[in-house]
């Protein structure tokens, strides 16, 4: 069975999300998005563990449904430890096969810090102590670190991250399996290092509101199970794991080194120019994820890895209808034209992905058609984001001379 996942979001209860982040909006837009499989997010929480276990119908395969949409439980967690006289703030995505399990994980954790007070909690525990914890409650819980490549919060962070898998878990590195490469990265970037060769590289929303679910997700070709979901990514099967939906990760918002502040977008090589500073205050640049890739790589930009799980990029349909009708995204013309399609066509990702240009020429204006085929063929190019600040994104319309290779911003 093909299916599309999304294994991180966050519900109401985390910090800075949509008050709408509840079951019935979360499955009401997966159906629209076409997203078969959604990580619950924020398990740890005890309000919305109870709204979870009221309304979650369990599964004999280990997942539970919601209406027409299967749910696995999955929460993130901020590890915040000492490494070296170093504070580190490491995010990790726990997976957990029932209830039972996650109230005993929840018993646990509390030790460390409040669950009540934010969805996605702060513990003061070592990440490599955190693994260790939950595999002694069930050995089929599962870790997956949560946007590597981001500034803040991450394992490989800028900020407050290591060099190395290795040094972060240390003799829990053969426990992680699989690794979030984040809206600021794709898998071509993380090919680069050859350490990362043996992880399934996932993709998904991180989403704070109900209409960004989907905008990176995972499609798999198995049962809808979950110890077969997580032995697929264990073993990095590419016969089951199909491909991943991606950002084109220049939209990201960490992307290139930068300062908000100044309205500052630098490259890797501009920032070393500039010693790590701002040209404008002279404060201290955010280091970005491609700076960051650059510092660790081992391999050439460009290096394709033949083990590798497959991607596709693509725009979120709501923002390719922004740009064709040059309406603000959250406008009443872009909502409406965004039904239509939905109504005629199917979901969102379908017709991203799959629906032909004849088709879409029957069902939609000939700009917003032709604008889903450009970024099919890779033909955009983006303003890269940086320090917080998502990219700007420009379709090449009506550019036949273009080549298909994609336009990166510089």
């Amino acid at each position: 069975m093909v299916f599309i996942a999304d294994f991180h979001i966050h519900s109401k209860y985390s910090r800075a999300t949509s008050p709408n982040m509840d079951l019935k909006n979360l499955a009401r837009f997966a159906k629209v998005k076409g997203i078969n499989l959604l990580g619950t997010g924020d398990f740890t929480h005890p309000q919305w563990l109870v709204e979870l276990k009221d309304n979650l119908k369990p599964c004999e395969n280990g997942l539970f449904i919601y209406k027409y949409v299967h749910f696995i439980l999955t929460a993130e967690i901020c590890t915040l430890f000492y490494d070296k006289g170093k504070a580190k703030k490491v995010h990790i995505i726990l997976f957990a096969p029932s209830f039972e399990v996650v109230e005993k994980i929840n018993k646990a954790l509390s030790k460390y810090g409040n669950l009540s007070a934010d969805g996605r909690p702060i513990l003061k525990l070592d990440a490599k102590d955190l693994v260790k914890i939950i595999l002694d409650i069930s050995e089929k819980c599962f870790f997956v670190p949560a946007h590597i490549w981001t500034p803040h919060f991450s394992l490989f962070g800028a900020n407050s991250g290591f060099d190395s898998i290795e040094e972060c878990f240390q003799e829990q590195t053969k426990n992680i399996y699989a690794l979030e490469t984040g809206l600021s990265s794709d898998p071509a970037m993380n090919w680069q290092l050859s350490c990362l060769d043996r992880y399934s590289l996932i993709s998904n929303s991180d989403s704070h509101s109900p209409s960004k679910i989907g905008r990176e997700a995972n499609v798999f070709d198995c049962k809808l199970d979950y110890d077969e979901i997580l032995n697929v990514l264990k073993t990095k099967d590419r016969k089951k794991f199909l491909y991943t939906i991606e950002f084109f990760p220049e939209e990201g918002k960490y992307h290139f080194d930068g300062h908000r502040k100044c309205k500052v977008r630098l490259s890797s090589r501009e920032t070393l120019k500039n010693r790590n500073l701002c040209p404008v205050c002279g404060k201290k640049l955010t280091i970005g994820v491609m700076h960051r890739i650059n510092q660790l790589a081992d391999r050439n930009s460009g290096f394709i890895l033949s083990t590798a799980i497959p991607f596709k990029h693509l725009i979120p349909l709501p923002e390719v209808i922004s740009l064709a009708i040059n309406k603000g995204v959250g406008t009443i013309s872009v909502e409406k034209e965004y039904n239509k399609l939905i109504n005629q066509a199917g979901t969102e990702l379908d017709i991203l992905m799959n629906v032909d240009k004849e088709e879409l020429e029957k069902i939609t204006l000939p700009k917003i058609a032709e604008g889903i085929i450009k970024i099919r063929e890779k033909k955009v190019k983006i303003l890269p984001g940086y320090d917080g600040i998502y990219g700007k994104i420009n379709i090449l319309w009506d550019k036949p001379s273009i080549s298909s290779s994609l336009l990166r911003g510089s």
